[in-house]
């Protein structure tokens, strides 16, 4: 899967995103390890400082977890990451609808 960035909207958020979707399909599983802040910025071509932000929130809501001098790993309890991702679909779903009801479909 790739990481797909729209730049007119917060990236922090969109990276918080698109890892709890990664988790949720199972591109990052349970207790492994994710990229670096820095493979992640440069992938992504954004600043280390907007991805670090990301994995902060990520952390502080328990979807993962960092070892200090390891790097930052997927909780073992990928709960909170379907979740999350179940809020952004259903939060997309309801924008399409209402983009389309806006068009008179």
């Amino acid at each position: 899967m790739e990481w797909k960035l729209n730049k007119s909207k917060p990236l922090t958020a969109q990276i918080c995103e698109q890892i709890c979707l990664k988790i949720a399909i199972g591109d990052f599983l349970p207790e492994s390890k994710l990229p670096s802040v820095r493979e992640t910025a440069i992938g992504l071509g954004v600043n280390p400082n907007t991805v670090q932000r990301a994995f902060e929130n990520l952390e502080q809501s328990g979807i993962i977890y960092s070892v200090r001098g390891s790097g930052s790993f997927v909780s073992p309890d990928i709960t909170k990451a379907k979740e999350t991702v179940s809020v952004v679909l259903r939060k997309k779903t309801e924008e399409f609808f209402s983009e389309m009801q806006a068009l008179g479909l």
